[in-house]
């Protein structure tokens, strides 16, 4: 059983790889003479890589034909139990039943095995709280909140922001208080207006210094939006519950390299320009510009 098993993947390797040449012929064709080819002798060598290309596939026919012949034929009709009765089905509305059973069951077979990997990941995994190794007569600590919090510690944090980056300039509003927006001008640059739920960034929206203080409405210029994104992926990225200021602070200094944003090349392709766009995106770490396609 296991040889007959070792053959049928055999065979159907060779298949998947004959599909594979395949595709490269006819993109080759497709594709005709291209700018690799050079000027001299052009055709010549378009022939040539069309011939290789026609022996390989003709190598690999083989290759499946003798896979195939390796194969041992089944001895009978597979038995299908009690489903062998569906394809009797003379009613138009069951007589799609087959299929949609076999759907199901494959759907199923993977439910099982994904839930098996699941298990075994969640099972390395220890998620007992700390207190339940203790008495139950304790007292157990009141779990803080980084949503509710005083509005005290969210003014502190945006002092100690305002100092860390003289160049940005901070205004705080709270129109649903004690949950702060601020407005952050980053030079001449830009600037972004961030909602704040507690210790934690709730929304960031980046615009041009000449558009509206709406935060539910973005930047009519594409480049904002791009880094509106990027924002959104940062936001997430250092996103801490156990250290809020922290991630805080960590966005802040990644936001601060966009003081470069119209000035800065990227750091994999040399150009300060790609689709008409500047380097939008800041390395996590490195902050250092990308294009979005060269990231």
């Amino acid at each position: 059983m296991e040889r007959d098993i070792e053959q049928l993947n055999s065979a159907l390797n060779s298949i998947k790889t004959l599909r594979s040449n395949v595709r490269r012929v006819f993109e080759s064709v497709s594709n005709g003479l291209r700018a690799d080819h050079g000027e001299e002798g052009k055709e010549n060598k378009f022939i040539v890589e069309l011939q290789d290309l026609l022996t390989t596939v003709n190598n690999n026919l083989r290759d499946v034909e003798s896979a195939v012949g390796n194969l041992t034929p089944p001895p009978g009709a597979f038995n299908l139990g009690n489903t062998t009765y569906l394809g009797q089905e003379t009613t138009q509305e069951r007589q799609a039943l087959y299929g949609q059973l076999v759907n199901s069951y494959k759907w199923t077979d993977k439910i099982r095995e994904y839930s098996a990997l699941a298990g075994n990941i969640l099972a390395t995994n220890s998620f007992n709280k700390t207190y339940k190794t203790f008495s139950t007569t304790k007292r157990r600590k009141t779990q803080t909140s980084n949503h509710n919090v005083l509005p005290e510690v969210i003014e502190n944090l945006i002092t100690s922001i305002d100092r860390l980056f003289p160049d940005v300039t901070i205004t705080a509003n709270r129109p649903f208080s004690p949950n702060p927006i601020i407005q952050a001008c980053l030079g001449r640059v830009l600037k972004a207006i961030i909602a704040f739920k507690g210790l934690m960034i709730e929304w960031v929206v980046v615009k041009a210094l000449s558009e509206t203080h709406d935060p539910w409405t973005e930047s009519r210029y594409k480049v904002f939006r791009k880094v509106t994104e990027n924002c959104h992926a940062a936001m997430c990225h250092f996103h801490s519950p156990m250290m809020p200021e922290l991630a805080v602070r960590s966005f802040m200094h990644w936001f601060h390299s966009y003081n470069t944003l119209f000035n800065a090349p990227c750091k994999r392709c040399g150009n300060h320009l790609l689709g008409n766009l500047p380097p939008t995106w800041r390395d996590l770490r490195t902050l250092e510009p990308y294009h979005e396609e060269c990231k």
